[in-house]
């Protein structure tokens, strides 16, 4: 046949069409694969592991920016207050690697413990000669030198694992559908510790003990009814608390202000205003605030969010506040995922007790709350606030990594180099996961 040299009639070839499907919409499948990584065994552990310490590098860095001027300020080196927060953060990171290697049930042995040390230490607050007044609350403790220690720090660590562990036990009891075992002696000591708090007059420490309090009874189960009386009587004290002294009304009033008042009232609160709206959208650089300069008190502790805000700017303070979103999701994921009650009280406590407190803190900055005197949790100056809640996170890790699924990946996990696990979970003979030993591996022994 013409154009075919054999003669034979030309190959009929199949033409290939593009696929007529549909593609997916970018969108959905961003969320899809989104919600897949958010569903991953190890999720919340990576959440909690570099959520806390992206928080704590960040604080370091901005304490060192705030608290140059104020140490200058008291003839002091540049990098006094950060050389401080510089070891608090090597020590509580012992204490959280310690914590996060602990089993359960040392966690649950050294409840009482903590809890009798943090009421001794608290009540040895009071004693004349032992416990000291700053900025006018008489709530801290002199080791000597310049090392102070707060006892009322400890006290959340306390009413944490002392109330989860006691849950724990009288929900293997089967005791919490009675009112009076959920309460006694959960509230009983729970308002001892408030009021050790307020002889010293921390009206902010007070209130994160209360949310941790409420945290507690709401993951027990308690009815509404029981729950509303509760809150009830903590406000009624609350608004006593508040009336009967002039310096808390005065920091009520100061809610929403953006001018001070011809005897400069409101002071702290308008120049935290100032430094965040001279912020902008990317900050004036790292170093550059003016606000520290003497116009803000509290610049490198309390208020430390606002000098964030002055120099990295909107995009700086939203990273710290997604931050701060990430680890609570990851412990509401933890407590809600467990199985054992201890784990699921105690995550849930110390995720109600770092939420409550950084949300009190920056909306006290935002001038959307009063201020209330509370640290920013790992990111302001402050060993007594951060030894503390590194525990705590290290608690969280604790029990992200002893979830069923995070066990079974993380034993699923093989190094790159060294050895490799046995069938038994046992260490075999060192191995080298190299090209060469696995082509070898494959191919026969005469093969070229």
């Amino acid at each position: 046949m013409p154009g075919s040299r054999t003669g034979r009639p030309p190959v009929q070839r199949r033409v290939v069409r593009p696929s007529t499907a549909p593609r997916e919409n970018p969108v959905v499948g961003f969320y899809t694969r989104t919600r897949r990584a958010w569903d991953r065994p190890l999720t919340a552990y990576y959440l909690i592991l570099g959520g806390s310490l992206l928080i704590t590098v960040l604080g370091l860095v901005m304490v060192y920016s705030a608290s140059q001027i104020t140490a200058l300020q008291m003839s002091l080196p540049g990098s006094y207050f950060f050389r401080k927060q510089l070891l608090a953060a090597v020590i509580g990171a012992g204490l959280l690697y310690a914590a996060s290697r602990m089993p359960v049930k040392l966690h649950r042995a050294l409840a009482y413990p903590i809890l009798a040390g943090a009421v001794v230490m608290m009540a040895l607050v009071q004693v004349p000669g032992i416990g000291m007044a700053v900025n006018g609350n008489q709530n801290w403790i002199s080791l000597g030198g310049s090392f102070q220690i707060q006892p009322s720090e400890f006290g959340k660590l306390a009413l944490v694992l002392w109330g989860a562990d006691l849950l724990a036990r009288k929900s293997d009891k089967r005791l919490l559908a009675q009112w009076k075992h959920m309460l006694v002696p959960l509230v009983p000591v729970a308002f001892l510790l408030l009021g050790l708090i307020m002889l010293g007059g921390d009206m902010g420490t007070a209130i994160i003990l209360t949310a941790i309090l409420f945290g507690l009874l709401w993951l027990a189960g308690a009815p509404t009814r029981l729950f509303v009386g509760v809150l009830a009587v903590a406000a009624v004290i609350g608004t006593v608390l508040i009336k009967t002294s002039a310096n808390r009304l005065d920091r009520f009033a100061c809610v929403g202000a953006t001018e001070m008042g011809p005897d400069g009232s409101c002071w702290q609160a308008v120049h935290g205003i100032y430094a965040l709206a001279s912020g902008g959208l990317f900050g004036s650089g790292l170093g550059a605030s003016v606000e520290k300069w003497g116009q803000l008190p509290e610049a490198h502790t309390d208020f430390i969010f606002a000098v964030t805000g002055e120099e990295l700017g909107l995009a700086g303070t939203l990273s710290v506040l997604a931050l701060f979103a990430a680890l609570g999701y990851a412990g509401i994921r933890v407590a809600g995922r467990t199985e054992d009650p201890f784990v699921r009280y105690a995550a849930g406590g110390v995720t109600t007790w770092i939420t409550a407190q950084a949300v009190i803190n920056m909306g006290a900055v935002l001038g959307l709350l009063p201020i209330a005197g509370v640290p920013l949790p790992l990111f302001s100056y402050g060993g007594s606030a951060l030894l503390p809640t590194m525990f705590a996170i290290g608690l969280l890790i604790a029990f992200a990594r002893d979830e069923p699924a995070a066990r079974a990946a993380l034993a699923m996990r093989q190094p790159r180099f060294g050895r490799k696990r046995g069938a038994g979970g046992s260490a075999g003979p060192r191995r080298w996961n190299t090209m060469r030993r696995r082509t070898s591996a494959v191919r026969s022994s005469g093969e070229r």
